[in-house]
């Protein structure tokens, strides 16, 4: 992204900072797992995070978790948020997307809403832990007939989310006329079974 599209997204969240941080997305609620201690700390990211809804949510449930967001407001209200919450298990990283460098097999769960970007996806595949999880919801060119604001570039085709994904353990792949879901299983060929399974 360019210079202007950071200032756009500051300006935007800057806007918007009298408004309640809103509920986390219940696709979380339906498939995140419980973080459980004989597996040690537990890892997720929340990519192009925003006002951070989600992964302060994943921290609350005992995740250390990462918020990568381009938006220095959005952040800034991610973490005054997390403070109020009393969070501590949370990094704010202040990352443009375009060349964010994410490191291979470091997150249980990685949660991605609203946002898509194609030369991303080998990335967010990789970063995963081995029998971790990606949580993943974005518009469709679909959307167009709704919101023709939308950028036509950040929007997925049809069976384009789940097809990048389709080598792993499809739990959940839901299309509407807005949206696009996926959750999916990494393949675990360690043969340790500390993976999440099929939960």
């Amino acid at each position: 992204m360019s210079v202007q599209d950071r200032k756009r997204w500051d300006e935007r969240y800057k806007a918007a900072a009298r408004v309640a941080l809103p509920a986390p997305d219940p696709l979380l609620f339906q498939f995140t797992p419980p973080v459980t201690s004989m597996r040690g700390e537990q890892r997720a990211l929340d990519l192009a995070c925003g006002i951070g809804q989600n992964g302060l949510w994943l921290a609350g449930q005992g995740y250390s978790v990462d918020l990568l967001d381009i938006s220095r407001e959005a952040l800034r209200r991610a973490q005054s948020e997390a403070h109020a919450l009393g969070l501590r298990r949370v990094n704010f990283l202040q990352v443009d997307l375009d060349e964010a460098a994410l490191a291979t097999e470091a997150y249980d769960l990685v949660c991605v809403f609203r946002y898509f970007q194609r030369d991303l996806l080998p990335r967010i595949r990789e970063c995963v832990s081995p029998g971790g999880r990606v949580i993943y919801q974005t518009y469709t060119v679909a959307a167009l007939r709704e919101l023709p604001e939308l950028n036509p570039r950040y929007l997925a085709e049809q069976g384009e989310l789940a097809g990048a994904f389709a080598d792993w353990d499809i739990l959940r792949s839901d299309e509407s006329e807005l949206f696009d879901q996926v959750v999916a299983l990494k393949p675990d060929n360690r043969g340790d079974g500390d993976g999440f399974g099929g939960f």
